[in-house]
């Protein structure tokens, strides 16, 4: 989330546009129903455009590609179903006008994409039809071509709170305009239930809505750990890959690929656990975790079993590999950097106490010697349990065809 890095492959996508034709019909009378239009010329799947709220159940099947034309909401007490194979693709657009599905509390998704036939969440500029995994058209680290997924719950979460009769911490998603209130997260039912997110891959998201203000391929908002995530992918998004803003929700095998801000983000007192997981080319911290906000704090949230490869060859990596703060409160465990830069650390930016945060068995891809060059020398303690290494920890056969980066051959030899 911090340190927005605006990407250079933005650019790519004005020339990308030129070659598009994009038709979209006005939906602001919530009378009427989405139009069944083609968005352009396609021998493929027609395309169905949404540009109004979802506020009943309603099923998204393969047949058709979902073309998203506004701040989608799923609204309570909806449940917004995707069925195995679909692609829905984000519409262009920049600041308040970013394309974003939001699942809002009560809500539910139910994503549930097979090894075969996996959910795709693109952008607009994208010609790939049900079937296909890579795209035959955008680059891998074309970033920010709209906006991402926002999913909204009712666990509990540290951030103070916006309304001074509340009993519980509630804050206002990132990336939605502090006007919709629709946006926010937090409760006090850490056993809450958003849904279903399995076999999705999520690409070119991470449009600005203001400084400071971006959006991640997807944000937890406050999720409970009822919801299931596993097998997601995140590819090419200019902001974060994913962010949990408290909550109690765990992720299993989980990618993130070619994003232009850090890979996993945690704050607000999250408190679910990611496992196996594998973070590719960042452009920012493979892991920027910050502690509580608020004066709720119950226990640490879980980091384990990673392999991380810090660089790519089109950019140079600007985040520690480890950022953390004097509240973080995190175990991490069994995780593997490869690649990594000069200037690269374990770092608590200065901050000389870890009093919420433990490591284990962090190993770096140097020679033995030069481990001391990656861990920020204030905190000498952290040296204990940061060695060198050759070996990844992620249990790599989860990623294969699924994800474009598995069927592309990102990811081999890791």
């Amino acid at each position: 989330m911090k340190n927005f890095r605006l990407s250079k492959k933005l650019l790519m996508g004005a020339a990308l546009a030129c070659a598009v034709t994009v038709s979209f019909t006005s939906c602001e009378d919530d009378d009427k129903k989405d139009p069944v239009t083609p968005v352009r010329p396609t021998t493929g799947a027609p395309e169905k455009l949404i540009g109004l709220d979802i506020s009943s159940n309603t099923t998204w099947s393969k047949d058709t590609i979902y073309v998203l034309t506004g701040r989608i909401k799923v609204r309570p007490p909806a449940t917004l179903t995707i069925q195995p194979g679909t692609i829905v693709k984000g519409a262009e657009g920049q600041e308040s006008n970013a394309k974003v599905l939001m699942v809002m509390r009560d809500a539910k998704i139910i994503a549930e994409g097979t090894a075969s036939e996996p959910i795709i969440f693109t952008s607009v500029l994208d010609r790939i039809q049900p079937g296909e995994v890579i795209s035959p058209n955008l680059p891998s680290n074309l970033q920010g071509q709209w906006g991402g997924l926002a999913i909204l719950g009712n666990a509990r979460i540290s951030k103070g709170t916006l309304d001074p009769t509340s009993t519980f911490d509630e804050a206002q998603i990132e990336g939605v305009p502090a006007t919709d209130l629709d946006g926010r997260y937090g409760g006090t039912d850490d056993a809450d239930n958003s849904g279903i997110l399995r076999y999705v891959s999520v690409r070119h998201g991470g449009t600005s809505i203001g400084s400071g203000n971006e959006l991640n391929g997807i944000s937890f908002g406050g999720v409970g750990n009822g919801t299931v995530v596993d097998h997601v992918e995140i590819v090419a998004n200019a902001d974060d890959g994913l962010e949990f803003y408290g909550g109690t929700v765990n992720a299993t095998n989980i990618i993130v690929w070619n994003n232009g801000d850090d890979a996993l983000d945690t704050d607000n007192a999250y408190n679910g656990t990611i496992d196996n997981f594998v973070l590719v080319g960042m452009e920012g911290s493979p892991f920027e975790l910050d502690g509580p906000e608020g004066s709720y704090i119950n226990g640490n949230h879980t980091i384990t079993n990673g392999t991380v490869v810090t660089t790519r060859p089109d950019m140079t990596p600007a985040g520690d590999l480890i950022n953390y703060d004097v509240n973080t409160n995190a175990d991490l465990s069994n995780i593997f950097f490869t690649n990594v830069s000069s200037g690269q650390k374990v770092n608590s930016q200065g901050r000389a106490s870890r009093d919420y945060l433990t490591l284990a068995n962090i190993t770096i891809d140097v020679a033995a010697a030069d481990v001391i060059n990656y861990v920020d020398q204030t905190e000498t303690a952290i040296n204990a349990f940061v060695s060198a290494g050759t070996t990844g920890f992620a249990d790599m056969t989860e990623f294969g065809s699924w994800s474009w980066a598995g069927a592309s051959g990102a990811l081999s030899g890791l």
